[in-house]
């Protein structure tokens, strides 16, 4: 894969179709736009009355890239994933099913810690305060049968977006930017979770029989703090809405730099750590396995104001 992006299709009337190694976008039959398969990670139809050839779906999926399909309120209600994943994918689907609820469970403890984490430093980098979020990552246990994500998300909210702000999927103010970066962050889990040979709808943690991507959701919980940052400095410049800068600057999220621990890498290719090392977690039935990435120093967060234009 050659740039990682992600294409935001928004505007009704266009169709897309597979044209010698091209995605060409096209309105009443005439070119406005085209964007080589080999650089496209994702596709994220926004408009409703977008239509797309088959030849264009065989394409993205040879390539490993997804379509997402959002609805309303810009949050994803339906992918399409590639059938074809990693070479041991046999095998890494058997010890995915067969993990045993220990090893569930303490995978789910860790991916809950390294939220916290993330969520301690962007406050920190919002110059807001956080000392209760050491103390809450250390109270995570096994599962998280105490609940410390949704603790964690009750001080962290007011304290990120002030004492009136709600989380909620279905407004149409920051909600919105929240749920078009999360879509981001989700298709990048989502295509990493393929990659890596493992099923997109065999969770540690989310469960929901509708939901066919529970792994994507449980991977995408420590990349989440990285879109709230985001967010805020938008909303500092005076972007409210999903608008054209707005997407530029979510999608440019998958080439920011974070560090791991083979030196700094991309989000895109963080991500892709994540599900690999999972596989690897549920094939030696080892939860110290899973790498989550770290959150970068609070400095290094100041570098998303570039990605607003």
């Amino acid at each position: 894969m050659g740039l990682e992006r992600i294409v935001d299709i928004a505007t009704d009337g266009r169709h897309l179709s597979a044209h010698r190694g091209f995605m060409l976008v096209s309105e009443d039959r005439q070119e406005v736009g085209r964007v080589p398969l080999d650089d496209i990670a994702a596709v994220i139809v926004h408009a409703h009355g977008v239509t797309w050839t088959t030849s264009l779906l065989v394409a993205l999926a040879e390539r490993g890239a997804i379509m997402v399909l959002c609805g309303s309120n810009h949050a994803p209600v339906a992918l399409c994933l590639p059938i074809d994943g990693h070479h041991a994918q046999n095998a890494r689907l058997r010890a995915q099913w067969d993990a045993g609820r220990p090893l569930v469970k303490q995978l789910w403890r860790r991916t809950v810690v390294a939220k916290i984490d993330w969520q301690r430093t962007v406050l920190l980098a919002h110059g807001k305060p956080a000392d209760a979020f050491d103390l809450l990552a250390r109270k995570v246990t096994s599962g998280d049968t105490g609940n410390v994500e949704a603790q964690a998300a009750r001080r962290y909210w007011p304290l990120l977006m002030g004492d009136d702000f709600r989380r909620d999927r279905d407004a149409a103010d920051a909600n919105a930017m929240l749920n078009y970066g999360y879509t981001v962050m989700r298709s990048l889990c989502a295509r990493a979770v393929v990659a890596a040979g493992l099923h997109p709808s065999i969770g540690i943690h989310h469960a929901n029989r509708g939901n066919a991507f529970a792994l994507a959701d449980d991977l995408v919980e420590p990349f989440r703090p990285l879109v709230d940052s985001l967010t805020v400095r938008l909303l500092d410049k005076g972007v409210v809405s999903v608008d054209p800068a707005a997407k530029r600057a979510y999608a440019g999220l998958i080439a920011f730099d974070l560090p791991g621990s083979a030196g700094t890498t991309t989000v895109a290719v963080a991500a892709n750590r994540v599900a690999q090392s999972l596989a690897l977690a549920f094939t030696l039935g080892r939860s110290d396995l899973l790498e989550l990435p770290p959150p970068p120093p609070t400095a290094a967060l100041a570098d998303l104001g570039r990605l607003v234009s």
